[in-house]
């Protein structure tokens, strides 16, 4: 199926990439138009983005667009429980892909928090994160499981995680199937953010979202939770 043909709820859009670079480059521009568009409204900017693999040549695309990078404020949708400079560590990712040039300017605000627990980690990042401005630019991915940032069907917490009355920012977070524990940020917290974008390729990751928008509850397929506007989805083979 086409994400064109996708029965989309009111208000969600979606753009269809004939592949990963004109992906990654016309994501870049989308953001940074954004990104622009809330320096011109507020003096300053404040950037979301997700980690692993996949987003990297957008990450370098990103970076090659002329902002006032020194107002924008960039962190992650969630991390994975491992300090800077660990092959895993989204922050580290970030680092090499995106804050280079003048992007280098921009703020960076990190999740990986050093504690004895993956709950102490969390309640020092939920303080970090009391520094960071509302969410201007979100850019979130998609696993194959229907998890989007770090929220993972089948976690004991995802129910707190999901709830609109999620008093916190930043919960501790298990993958399934995955070495690392994690940190994520919660629902009202992404959700709260003026722009959503949500970046997927291949046609697995298509089925899984064809899955998603014909049920609705977000515990068995976390991505649910997002499927509304001002949601815009990116996809290519």
């Amino acid at each position: 199926m086409a994400i064109s043909k996708l029965d989309l709820p009111v208000g969600v859009l979606a753009r269809s990439l004939d592949n990963p670079s004109h992906l990654a480059d016309a994501l870049a521009q989308r953001v940074a138009e954004a990104l622009r568009a809330a320096l011109d409204s507020h003096g300053q900017a404040t950037l979301v983005v997700s980690g692993g693999r996949s987003p990297i040549a957008f990450f370098a695309a990103l970076a090659q667009q002329q902002l006032a990078w020194s107002q924008v404020t960039v962190s992650l949708a969630d991390e994975r429980w491992v300090p800077l400079g660990h092959a895993d560590s989204n922050e580290s990712l970030v680092r090499a892909h995106l804050l280079q040039g003048r992007a280098a300017e921009a703020r960076f605000v990190g999740l990986y928090q050093a504690d004895a627990s993956l709950e102490g980690a969390a309640q020092k990042a939920e303080a970090a994160l009391a520094a960071l401005p509302a969410i201007d630019v979100l850019v979130l991915g998609m696993g194959d499981d229907g998890h989007t940032a770090s929220l993972f069907p089948g976690n004991p917490l995802l129910a707190d995680a999901l709830s609109q009355k999620c008093s916190r920012s930043c919960l501790p977070m298990q993958a399934p199937s995955l070495p690392h524990q994690r940190l994520s940020l919660t629902l009202p917290r992404l959700a709260a953010a003026r722009t959503q974008l949500l970046a997927i390729q291949g046609p697995g990751k298509l089925a899984t979202l064809t899955q998603a928008l014909a049920g609705d509850d977000p515990l068995q397929l976390p991505i649910r939770a997002f499927l509304h506007a001002p949601l815009e989805i990116y996809w290519c083979p």
